[in-house]
């Protein structure tokens, strides 16, 4: 009996081994500087989310009304993810915005439901990069690196439902837009704690891929330089519009994926000047084919995941509370994991959701090409990032701060306007053509 109990052991270590190799091959991020609340935080998030989704995805598929882009479901758990009721003490609360629109937009973007479960369960990856600009925002990545958890202002998640009818209908018009891909809008509550709001959105860079070089690029040039110095040091600095120009970086498209580009742009940038929106930004990676993977620019990243097994054991007559109190003990003592470097077992294809947008299907991204439309040495992984800032009076202030010191026309603070046409301009000059020439006519007739 005893040498039976030690084989089952021993296959169970080993099945168990099997998957932790297959997941280390395509988790992607660095541990995040942030107190240890925000492991738990994210542990809640996605039982949220996994309830919250499973839930929408049940039932049968209708048509949107009015009413579902102003919908918000609450729930509420214990850290098991026992749904309780609106009076019982509770781990988190959780709440669910516009579900059916999310979902609609979801299958939009071809995004399989289980796939996306699945992608958002297990273990997490955390990330110290943050977001480009000041926002002071943070990611967690989904396991597979498909999806990012972005964490946003209040002001944020009001804004993206006002605006979020606008955007689906361009979506729906639009299903190779450049524009962020939300999938997701959430709100958690702690006991006593704040209320932090989510997006889930697509990750622009793919898992299989070294990014040798990462741009964030607004057309603006005042303050929007990163220190090269610096950069020597960090492959993974994101770089600014300063740097862009003195490096002589240019998306080197030919003919028919420069025609793509620039439309697919200009239509992207007329919805954000129509809806008020300013201070976004190209998010660019370049992909040097010749380098490959070898610069082992991933290296390390960490995971969290609970250590649930003991817990799982806990026979089915034990009091829920037993298993609620030993689980947050697992979670409140659970320390992110150092798993080395990712140089094995990578996917070797992008996630099928790329190949069906026309800036994805190159290998994950959208391939350079020279004036025959032949590929280049380059993939280009692009995104029009942090769209859900408004010109209110915040901007205006600063703009008109900012213009006592420099050329209002080249800070990033301006109106909608203006800060979309110099963008568009920005972008489309940036464009190499006819043997590294980039004196283009501007289309006729432009949006923009």
């Amino acid at each position: 009996m005893a040498e039976n109990g030690k084989r089952r052991l021993s296959k169970r270590r080993t099945r168990e081994k099997d998957k932790d190799d297959l997941d280390e091959g395509v988790m992607i991020g660095t541990r995040i500087g942030e107190d240890h609340v925000n492991y738990v935080l994210m542990y809640n998030m996605l039982t949220g989310i996994r309830v919250g989704v499973s839930r929408c995805n049940a039932k049968m598929h209708r048509e949107l009304v009015d009413s579902d882009f102003k919908a918000a479901h609450k729930f509420s758990f214990d850290i098991t993810g026992n749904e309780l009721t609106p009076s019982a003490k509770y781990d988190f609360k959780f709440k669910d915005y516009a579900p059916w629109v999310f979902r609609r937009l979801r299958e939009f973007f071809h995004i399989d439901a289980a796939d996306y479960l699945v992608s958002l369960t297990s273990k997490y990856i955390l990330s110290e990069l943050g977001s480009p600009g000041k926002s002071g925002s943070f990611f967690y990545f989904s396991r597979d690196y498909r999806f990012i958890i972005k964490t946003i202002h209040h002001t944020e998640h009001k804004f993206l439902r006002k605006i979020l009818k606008e955007y689906y209908e361009h979506i729906r018009n639009n299903p190779d837009t450049l524009l962020s891909r939300f999938y997701g809008l959430h709100r958690v509550k702690l006991p006593r704690g704040q209320k932090i709001h989510f997006v889930i959105m697509n990750n622009i860079f793919p898992p299989h891929r070294d990014i040798h070089e990462t741009y964030d690029l607004k057309g603006s040039t005042v303050g929007r330089e990163y220190n090269e110095a610096d950069a020597a040091k960090n492959p993974r600095a994101v770089l600014k519009d300063l740097n862009w120009i003195k490096r002589g970086r240019h998306l080197e498209l030919g003919p028919e994926k420069r025609k793509l580009f620039v439309e697919q742009l200009e239509k992207d940038v007329a919805l954000l000047q129509r809806l008020n929106i300013m201070d976004y930004s190209l998010l660019v990676g370049l992909h040097d084919t010749s380098r490959g993977n070898k610069d082992k620019v991933r290296e390390d990243f960490f995971v969290f995941q609970p250590n649930t097994t003991k817990i799982e054991r806990i026979p089915s007559s034990h009091k829920r509370e037993s298993k609620a109190s030993k689980l947050r003990k697992a979670v409140g003592e659970t320390e992110p994991s150092k798993l080395g470097p990712s140089t094995t077992k990578l996917v070797l294809n992008p996630h099928n959701e790329r190949r069906k947008c026309r800036f994805y299907m190159d290998d994950g991204g959208f391939s350079g090409t020279d004036e025959h439309d032949n590929p280049t040495n380059y993939i280009y992984y692009l995104g029009v990032i942090d769209i859900l800032t408004p010109y209110n009076t915040v901007k205006k202030v600063e703009h008109a701060w900012k213009s006592l010191k420099d050329d209002k026309l080249y800070i990033s603070a301006v109106h909608p306007q203006w800060y979309g046409k110099r963008f568009f301009d920005f972008m489309f000059k940036t464009i190499k053509y006819n043997d590294g020439s980039t004196e283009q006519t501007k289309p006729e007739n432009t949006e923009v």
